[in-house]
């Protein structure tokens, strides 16, 4: 697999990349996703929001109930395990430190993981644990692309010129 050039991607500007994309054994299950992502490249600022927000490596998978990302910092839907336990303040958390680094670092786009709770832009899980995809964007997503920073995913990198 052949890593980004992130110079091609983003024409030299810092881009906020998943954790997990670069490499990190940051999954909710423990694992990593396929490393896109050269880690210790200059222009990329890492960061999983789950952890910082204070989940575990290992944590239940969790999926928004009630809306997305939006609805969630909003207060009118929340984050919850498969056990049923909330964890919409981790959520929140990790989101306002992803925006306080990108704010930090003069980040203006961020690559996330697809589908995720925190990171998913465009399809998220729909809450029931089913595997079935709703329109719609997980918490650190929404919080970022509402300050105006562009978020894409892995599957749409071409995309932050």
């Amino acid at each position: 697999m052949r890593l980004m050039n992130n110079d091609q991607v983003n024409g030299n500007k810092k881009i906020l990349v998943g954790a997990c994309l670069a490499g990190r054994p940051c999954r909710y299950d423990g694992n990593m996703n396929c490393m896109l992502f050269q880690p210790g490249d200059p222009t990329v600022v890492l960061i999983c929001p789950e952890v910082e927000g204070g989940l575990p490596v290992p944590r239940e998978p969790a999926e928004i109930l009630g809306g997305d990302g939006y609805d969630v910092l909003a207060g009118f839907a929340k984050v919850v395990t498969r056990q049923g336990k909330e964890v919409t303040k981790e959520y929140v958390k990790g989101a306002e430190k992803a925006l306080d680094l990108c704010l930090k670092q003069g980040v203006t786009h961020a690559v996330l993981k697809s589908k995720s709770p925190s990171c998913g832009s465009g399809k998220v899980y729909d809450g029931t644990f089913s595997g079935t995809l709703k329109e719609g964007f997980g918490v650190t997503a929404a919080l970022l692309a509402y300050n105006g920073i562009r978020v894409t995913d892995e599957h749409s990198t071409g995309n932050l010129s």
